[in-house]
């Protein structure tokens, strides 16, 4: 019995090691989802300020601010989400962005929505569990447990 006790915890042991990198895995495949989301409209603002005039159903804003909102909103929190710098806040804005572009852009497809989905999902991976190890904020906050024990 103590050798199956032990098995099970190296293999926890193992399974803990590798939470750090999945949870960097998480931050950088979503954070680069919303990166390229981005630099696709800041690349070409007339063609996503049309977007956001014709196509997607953003209500109160005008479609200029809201192009310009919604490209540097992704830019800036996705950049954050990936370096783990204020990692929930990041994940908790780009879930609302994510939710937004859901319901604002009606001829979303089925696929469309299953990924919309996933990302959500993954966001609140971050917002819940927090962006791990491998991030800024974890550094942070250890120095900050060391000047204020």
């Amino acid at each position: 019995m103590k050798k199956l006790i032990h098995f099970f915890e190296k293999s926890i042991e193992a399974v803990n090691f590798l939470s750090p990198l999945v949870d960097f895995g998480i931050r950088l495949y979503v954070g680069m989802v919303f990166w390229r989301s981005g630099m696709v409209k800041i690349a070409n603002m007339d063609s996503t300020i049309w977007l956001f005039a014709n196509e997607y159903h953003v209500p109160i804003l005008s479609p200029e601010f809201a192009a310009y909102l919604s490209t540097w909103t992704e830019l800036i929190f996705s950049a954050l989400l990936i370096v783990g710098f204020f990692g929930r806040f990041s994940a908790l804005v780009l879930f609302v962005v994510n939710l937004i572009a859901m319901f604002s852009y009606p001829d979303l497809r089925d696929a469309g929505v299953e990924w919309h989905v996933v990302w959500g999902l993954l966001l609140l991976v971050t917002v819940l569990h927090g962006p791990g190890k491998i991030s800024i904020d974890h550094f942070v906050w250890k120095q900050i447990k060391k000047r204020f024990p």
